[in-house]
């Protein structure tokens, strides 16, 4: 596979050289220039630095940026790989500050692109087939609002399918998922079974389980075969690989085991080309473990580092199960859940703020960003710690201005999900109403209060156009505009997705602008996304990635 992958390198910069106007190589380096590795110019070129200036030409040596500026810089600097840009925009790299990568084994179907129950049918029908009677069958990414039956696939949907497998199918984002029949016959679920601490066993009007579990997925899934290293190793590779096409060079992965970090360490000193660099989130279950880590591997390498302790708060919108100030839409007293019991919450934010960890909180619904937010602020007054940088992932619902003031007044911060508001449209107007549906994932707001703000995809699709798009319009899926009054500008949106992203991470001296000294990780995209028709925006595609000012992908 590596043999295959470094053949596919010397491709791309083949390629390159041919038809992204490679100049010829100047034999006579004029003693007046200095020579570097990489020049590429004829661009416009966001650089997202204090000014958003845009410039010229970019030079490029020792994996760093070494100047930026007009066409005469090169006067000043030559290169034997001197790329014209054409005009094209090259701009950092996208930073995608909170998402989840993982590896897949053989059992997995991709579900993120199905639009009907039918199509879920046939892929499980194929797999199957391809496994043999009674071996687990698992998948990721089905939304009713992308099928065109327009509801949730039940367990008899899936019986259908495959009578003689246990399957269970994680709804886009996590929250929910349907098993079969069998898988609830496995794990001794019946419709008289109580739901669990936290989550909801979905039952029809006769009491009936329909084979939906929110929340509390795990009842079935624990019963699921682990993986083999190999199958995730190497599916894990493929799909960090896959992040280049879309211009990521940068990701937080959240919620891994300590001993996950291990593979990845594998993986990073293995791969032929460079990963997107990565900081990974662990959960606080095993503080032993995760010092053990640290005590190992410090402040990492320039590719893969420890990241923010991850905290769960509440749910999510996709059971609904955000933790929420009032009840939803059309569902009685229901609002939702903590994860665990408020006190229990409160002792664990505690715990990890005071052992010196930087967090970053899982927190949806208005209430239960309250709590979060309250419980920050009471720690860093009886605890101060200088430039913390906790801060919470998501922040779906917006919550009294009263918070954001104390965000701001105490430097917590947010990665937010603006994909959100378009993919999920369906789940936010069948569960909220009125202002709470129009301010579902707040920008402009959170920004007026002085809070920080940077913007990521989590799962909902990866990829940042959908984001910027939903970040500029509030337009959802089906073209209606929520809260016309938290759009941001797309050069907000562009440094929220880029250089704030490093911020997060403590890392904007070294990544997430075009500036001297920093990594040279930047994308060439097929439109000028300053200028375009915003409702193009999700028509731009990513031409090319360099990491390190090493090409890793070209389209």
């Amino acid at each position: 596979m590596k043999d295959i992958v470094r053949i596919g390198y010397l491709l791309i910069l083949a390629a390159t050289l041919l038809s992204c106007g490679q100049s010829e190589p100047d034999q006579t380096i004029s003693p007046d220039t200095t020579s570097v590795d990489l020049i590429l110019t004829n661009g416009k070129i966001i650089t997202v630095d204090e000014n958003f200036s845009i410039q010229n030409t970019v030079a490029v040596d020792g994996g760093r940026i070494v100047a930026t500026g007009a066409e005469s810089l090169l006067d000043k600097y030559q290169s034997e790989l001197t790329v014209d840009l054409e005009g094209k925009t090259l701009m950092p790299g996208f930073i995608d500050s909170h998402t989840h990568i993982r590896g897949r084994p053989q059992r997995y179907i991709e579900l993120g692109d199905v639009s009907s129950i039918t199509e879920i049918q046939s892929l499980i029908r194929a797999k199957a087939n391809e496994l043999g009677e009674g071996e687990w069958i698992t998948g990721y990414g089905w939304s009713e609002d992308e099928l065109i039956e327009g509801r949730r696939p039940i367990r008899q949907d899936l019986d259908e399918a495959a009578p003689n497998n246990p399957v269970t199918l994680t709804r886009a984002g996590g929250h929910s998922a349907v098993v079969s029949t069998l898988a609830l016959t496995l794990a001794e679920i019946t419709n008289s079974t109580p739901d669990p601490e936290g989550g909801v066993i979905e039952r029809d009007q006769n009491g009936v389980a329909t084979g939906i579990i929110r929340e509390r997925q795990n009842i079935v899934g624990r019963l699921v075969p682990d993986s083999t290293y190999d199958e995730l190793i190497a599916s894990l590779e493929i799909n960090l690989n896959a992040l280049l096409s879309k211009g990521i060079t940068s990701i937080t992965d959240a919620s891994k085991a300590p001993r996950e970090y291990a593979m990845w360490e594998q993986l990073y000193e293995t791969a032929a080309l460079p990963l997107p660099r990565s900081a990974i989130q662990f959960q606080w279950f095993d503080p032993e473990a995760i010092a053990e880590v640290k005590s190992r591997v410090a402040n990492g390498t320039d590719f893969l580092k420890i990241g923010p302790i991850k905290v769960f708060a509440d749910g999510g919108f996709t059971g609904p199960a955000a933790y929420t100030l009032e009840p939803y839409v059309n569902q009685g007293d229901y609002r939702g859940y903590l994860n665990m019991p408020e006190n229990d919450l409160i002792a664990h934010l505690n715990e990890i703020h005071d052992a010196g960890w930087q967090m970053g909180i899982h927190a949806i619904g208005d209430a239960a960003i309250v709590l979060v937010v309250n419980t920050l602020a009471d720690a860093l007054e009886r605890n101060p710690r200088e430039d913390h940088r906790h801060y919470l992932n998501h922040f779906s619902m917006r919550p009294p201005d009263l918070t954001m003031e104390l965000m701001a007044e105490h430097d917590i911060h947010i990665t937010q999900q603006p994909n959100f508001t378009y993919t999920l449209e369906g789940r936010y107007a069948a569960n909220l109403d009125g202002w709470r549906l129009d301010h579902n994932n707040p920008l402009r707001s959170p920004m007026e209060h002085g809070v920080t703000v940077a913007i990521s995809s989590d799962i909902l699709p990866i990829g940042p156009m959908v984001g910027l798009y939903a970040a500029v319009t509030r337009k959802g899926m089906s073209g209606q505009v929520y809260g016309p009054d938290e759009i941001i500008t797309i050069e907000e949106a562009i440094r929220a997705y880029t250089l704030t992203g490093a911020y997060l991470n403590f890392e904007e001296d070294v990544k997430g602008s075009l500036e001297p000294g920093k990594f040279a990780d930047m994308i060439v995209l097929s439109d000028d996304i300053l200028t375009i028709d915003p409702e193009r925006i999700m028509d731009i595609e990513v031409e090319q990635t360099y990491i390190n000012g090493k090409l890793v992908y070209k389209k």
